[in-house]
Parts: C-alpha cells; sequence; structure tokens
C-alpha cells in the first residue's frame, strides 16, 4: 500500500494506492507544524483519514495495527529537519510499521507539475512558493518569507491587503458596502473591525483566517479595484519570486494551487506583461504525485 498525502494549511488532500493498484481518495484537514504539535496532526489523522482506511483497503488483518507499505506527505511547513520531525512522528503513532517520507510542498509541487522535467514549479494558494527544478531535485529556492513577511501573490496575502484597505478606510466605498454586508456580524455587539483584529492576532492559523477573503475577491473580480489588488499580488510574485531565477526566461513557469487556479486569467496577463512564458495551472499537485509514485 501507498498512501500519498498533499497537504497545505487549510486541507489534506490523500491517494491510497493498494497492492492491485486501485486508488482511493480522502480529504482531511490541513496540517502546518510551524502551527501544530505532533499530537494534534496525530489526532487529525487518526479522527479524519482512518475512518477512510478500511482492513480490506490496506490488506491488514490486524485490528489493533493500521497501515503498512509507504506514505510520501508533502506538507507546508516542512521545509527544515526539525518541522519534517513533527510530521513525521504525528504519521509514525498511526502507521507504525510503514516507511515514512516527509517532503516540503514545494517538492511535491515541483514533482506533480514537471515530473521530470526541468522547469521552474510555483505555489500559489493559502500561502506562494517557488523553486527552480532541475527535473530530479529542487536546484534553487526563493525563500518566500511566510504570511507576515511575504507569500506574496497568495490567498493570505490578497487577504491581508484586503483587510489592510477596509481597517485604514481606503476600500472604495461601494466594495466596502459590499464587504460589511458580508462580514458584518450583526449578532454580536461589536464592530467588524475588532472581530478581524481579534481573528488575525489570536487564532491559530491567522493565514487561513486572511486567506478566506479570497472568495469575496472572486466573486468581485470584475470591480477595477478588485482586479487591481490581485493583479498587483501577482505581480509582486514575479518580481520577488521568479525574476531572482536567472535562467527562468529558459523554462517554462508553472504554477500550483487555488489561488493559480482560480485566477489563472488574471496570472496569464500579468506574465504575458513581464515576458514570463507560463506552463500548467494546476489546482491541486495530487493527481500528478499519484502518477509520479505510481
Amino acid at each position: 500500500m501507498k498512501l500519498i498525502a498533499d497537504s497545505g494549511s487549510t486541507k489534506t488532500d490523500w491517494r491510497i494506492i493498494t497492492d492491485d493498484n486501485a486508488i482511493h481518495q480522502a480529504k482531511t484537514s490541513g496540517t502546518n507544524p510551524f502551527y501544530q504539535t505532533d499530537e494534534e496532526i496525530s489526532k487529525a489523522v487518526q479522527n479524519e483519514l482512518i475512518p477512510h482506511i478500511k482492513p480490506e483497503v490496506v490488506n491488514n488483518k490486524s485490528p489493533d495495527f493500521i497501515g503498512t507499505g509507504e506514505i510520501f506527505f508533502y506538507g507546508t511547513g516542512c521545509s527544515n529537519e526539525e518541522k519534517c520531525k513533527i510530521v513525521y512522528s504525528a504519521l509514525k503513532k498511526t502507521f507504525p510499521k510503514a516507511n515514512i517520507e516527509v517532503h516540503h510542498d514545494l517538492v511535491g509541487a515541483a514533482r506533480a507539475l514537471c515530473g521530470h522535467r526541468a522547469g521552474i514549479a510555483c505555489i500559489l494558494g493559502t500561502g506562494s512558493n517557488s523553486c527552480y527544478y532541475d527535473g530530479t531535485k529542487i536546484i534553487k529556492n526563493i525563500p518566500s518569507l511566510g504570511f507576515i513577511l511575504g507569500d506574496e501573490g497568495s490567498g493570505g496575502y490578497l487577504g491581508k491587503r484586503l483587510i489592510q484597505d477596509f481597517l485604514n478606510n481606503e476600500m472604495p466605498e461601494n466594495i466596502s458596502k459590499k464587504f460589511m454586508k458580508k462580514y458584518a456580524n450583526k449578532s454580536k455587539n461589536r464592530n467588524l473591525g475588532s472581530e478581524i483584529l481579534d481573528k488575525v492576532y489570536a487564532a491559530s492559523q491567522p493565514n487561513v483566517y486572511l486567506a478566506s477573503f479570497s472568495k469575496f475577491l472572486f466573486h468581485n473580480l470584475k470591480e477595477p479595484y478588485i482586479f487591481k489588488l490581485i493583479y498587483d499580488g501577482f505581480s509582486a510574485f514575479f518580481d520577488k519570486n521568479v525574476y531572482k531565477y536567472s535562467n527562468y526566461k529558459d523554462y517554462r513557469v508553472h504554477f500550483v494551487g487555488s489561488v493559480a487556479f482560480y485566477y489563472n486569467h488574471v496570472l496569464r496577463q500579468v506574465a504575458a506583461d513581464k515576458g514570463v512564458t507560463i506552463g500548467n495551472i494546476l489546482e491541486s499537485p495530487i493527481a500528478g504525485l499519484t502518477l509520479f509514485h505510481q
């Protein structure tokens, strides 16, 4: 059996490949070892993934042990050995006999987008990242710096820009009215600004909260203010990431992630304006990763 996971801060996509090459799928909550302990991740796996793995699926007859084989986990936040160990420990508690590999989600993106060919692989989802991949391994990575200092073009970055304009009264009046109508909680005796600040500074995953405003941006994309906000965010991503690969003109630049996928026409326009050749744009890397490991 093989388990393949693509995990972001918002959700985790799983593929279960049995010994007869049948493929099953599951979806669980997201993981990020920067914000979660191994106990918290292990609990999520136990409660959300295990119900999808039946004994006949994993070909295991022991009632007190689930899972043998291989696990390939690609996750947000798995950017160094310490963070990878947190996820590894969490998985080992549930799958003690499995061979487990934990990789950064950027490795997963590169394998899913490029396969065994060279290219520049980018992530634009809740967060953002990029790398130059030579067809086998990542050769160069421009650090994303996370949602506070970087993550240009990501859902968290775009949400942050939107919230900043709202709180600073710099949002066009018609957009501000739409925003208030959608998010103001009339059941609480407090203003929307206070609620937003509480969730940004007190929530366990503020980047996920900020990225949730991407839905508002998408539904109002025809508004010039919204379009420019997204265009500028993508432009910043190219400036801070793609342009820093000296060979970017020699390769196609591929993207994976919900933000890249749903705003692909804006992304393609920015790329054309900046002289960048776009390759694949995928919503999720899980299908490509399944092929890669199958």
